[in-house]
């Protein structure tokens, strides 16, 4: 099945051009277009896509606004911020904001599919510089974060932040430790707890951001 996409710009030629480019794919289909905030989000109750391509500066929006309104919603849209604004001062703030990778626009034919089916599968999608700094700032803060605190988790609810960090939904990861999902979402509230998460959106970036440090924790000790 083809994942829908919904993209947020106020240029329509690049809106156009963009929505081209993916439809040309097998695996992704432009379900709707939108130039601000109010007509994003008619366009996404209507069509409920998968993923959204949202640029910062909108038609008197900021896109992150919409950013933090998309995550903090019931139905679950995995947002690509594409902007021409420099990543080293905004990508950062997206990821925090809620959105699942960064890319500039002057980058954007040639990375634009690659990172939207990495976001679809469960990782963040930043340049290298971006994410090593936001894996440094996560060991920094590992006292407040999930670097050093996923100590105090035991085996199930540690086993469900992995899971989450990979990209599962809450539902995929009580199919996959045949576990029911009430169960799965008191762990998921035990998890908050503990490591001092407030939102859904929250957890979820925090389980990608510590999976990909274990990752690379892995892959430095087998190069080791």
């Amino acid at each position: 099945m083809k994942s829908k996409v919904i993209i947020v710009d106020d240029h329509p030629i690049f809106r156009m051009g963009m929505a081209e480019l993916l439809n040309q794919e097998e695996d992704f289909v432009v379900c709707g277009l939108a130039e601000d905030i109010e007509s994003a989000g008619k366009v996404i109750e209507e069509t409920l896509p998968e993923l959204a391509i949202v640029d910062i500066t909108l038609a008197g929006d900021n896109g992150l606004d919409l950013v933090k309104n998309l995550t903090s919603q019931k139905h679950p849209v995995l947002i690509l911020v594409l902007s021409m604004h420099d990543e080293q001062v905004w990508a950062e703030r997206a990821i925090r904001a809620g959105a699942r990778g960064y890319i500039m626009k002057k980058e954007a034919s040639e990375n634009v599919i690659s990172a939207l089916r990495n976001i679809r599968n469960g990782k963040i999608h930043v340049s290298g510089k971006i994410m090593e700094r936001l894996l440094d700032r996560l060991q920094v803060n590992a006292d407040t974060s999930a670097g050093r605190t996923v100590d105090l988790l035991t085996d199930r609810e540690l086993e469900v932040f992995r899971l989450l960090g990979a990209g599962l939904s809450t539902r995929e990861v009580a199919e996959q430790m045949k576990l029911g999902i009430k169960t799965i979402g008191t762990y998921r509230d035990r998890v908050k707890q503990k490591l001092g998460i407030k939102t859904a959106a929250e957890l979820v970036r925090r389980a990608v951001l510590w999976t990909e440090q274990d990752s690379l924790k892995s892959n430095q000790h087998d190069r080791g």
